[in-house]
């Protein structure tokens, strides 16, 4: 009897992040079992050194795809960040960088028709319940690499993959603006009242200025590491955020509970500041604002997906703290760019407001991926449920 046991997967980058992708058909239907196989697939201690993971969050992650029932979608998406020295997974989001990942991967896996030069993939994002559209150049049936678009964060270039997320809004909330306005004031312990802007399109996120938290706003991932009193605060602001969405039912239980709902980010002004990889400047006329995001308790070298959409979009709603940073120019173009640790992420965007409520009517953002690997991951027997006896595994 072997001691191990295949199962089929393939190895994407989407955007700046990294998933393993199954089909569901690959995967025990008992979600408990699921699990437990993903967490082996992927390593369990903090260097998940005997796994997939690269014990990085961008690169925990897993993507389980399947055709979709819906009349509105092509495929169905289930994203699950993998949490790192933890024995959990969370389910209860969408990732925007790996989204970009599932259009290729189903263009290429033959579950929609293609139409080249660009083909259109409706995916149901099974987490949030969201429908987003994925537009994919295509070449010969395939889904094109090669291109001239650039993502920063991302070495050289690759074919764009244009991004529709105008219809997740509400995406864990039903509301654009779970709690109704603009700006809230939060009394945070070990803060006290801190102002804080709260959108909810693609993901949660709570919004707050730099300089409130003793920040500038062009900190790099390594600064932000490195100032454990910040993110204490941040993660105490995010928790009582959580307990104000419903996400939890006690602020204490958030870092475990719901410790990717909602994100946080600082905003500010935009200046120029340096890409510390890489020593290039950016520059303030190229942008509209800064802005720093901390996914399940980590900076963030680049910046999410979701996070993106949410952030640009906020910076459309009048009178948000986003908002209020924000340079003039999208109001005229509906281009918003704003600068992250690693360059500039940019959506194109509308927001109006109608009956007294904000209306989001673009949310369009480019990402590049590439599929990297296919084959099969090895798994232990007692992962799989499965009698232990020693044999070659082959």
């Amino acid at each position: 009897m072997k001691e191990q046991q295949l199962l089929k997967c393939t190895y994407m980058r989407g955007g700046t992040s990294k998933a393993v992708f199954f089909k569901k058909n690959e995967l025990p239907e008992n979600e408990e079992r699921r699990d437990e196989i993903i967490k082996a697939v992927f390593g369990t201690d903090v260097r998940q050194i005997d796994g997939m993971g690269g014990a990085d969050i961008t690169t925990s992650k897993v993507a389980i795809i399947s055709q979709s029932e819906r009349s509105d979608a092509d495929v169905d998406y289930n994203f699950g960040q993998v949490q790192i020295g933890e024995n959990f997974i969370v389910w209860d989001n969408n990732c925007g960088n790996i989204s970009s990942a599932v259009g290729p991967y189903a263009i290429d896996e033959g579950m929609v028709k293609v139409t080249d030069p660009i083909t259109e993939v409706r995916i149901h994002n099974t987490n949030t319940q969201k429908v987003l559209i994925a537009r994919v150049e295509t070449k010969e049936g395939r889904a094109a690499v090669h291109g001239d678009f650039v993502l920063d964060g991302v070495p050289g270039t690759g074919s764009k993959i244009e991004l529709d997320y105008k219809m997740t809004y509400g995406a864990a909330t039903g509301r654009l603006l779970p709690t109704g306005n603009v700006v809230d004031t939060l009394d945070v312990q070990g803060v006290g009242e801190i102002a804080v802007s709260i959108v909810d399109i693609a993901n949660p996120v709570c919004f707050v200025k730099a300089e409130d938290i003793g920040l500038r706003g062009d900190e790099s991932k390594p600064e932000l590491k490195a100032n454990k009193d910040v993110l204490k605060k941040l993660e105490a602001i995010r928790a009582k955020t959580a307990l104000t969405c419903g996400f939890v039912n006690n602020v204490d239980d958030a870092t475990l509970k719901s410790p990717t709902r909602p994100m946080i980010a600082f905003v500010s002004s935009a200046h120029d500041y340096t890409d510390y990889v890489t020593g290039k400047t950016i520059h303030e006329k190229d942008l509209d604002f800064l802005s720093r995001v901390i996914w399940n308790q980590e900076p963030v070298d680049t910046y999410t997906g979701t996070g993106t959409v949410c952030t640009c979009v906020a910076s459309q709603i009048e009178g948000t703290l986003v908002n209020q940073v924000c340079g003039s120019e999208p109001q005229k173009s509906g281009l918003v760019r704003f600068g992250h640790g690693r360059g500039i992420n940019s959506v194109f965007t509308e927001v109006s407001k109608e009956n007294n409520e904000f209306v989001v009517k673009k949310a369009v953002f480019n990402r590049t991926a590439r599929r990297i690997m296919d084959g099969y991951v090895y798994v232990k027997n007692e992962n799989m449920g499965l009698p232990v006896q020693k044999g070659t595994s082959k």
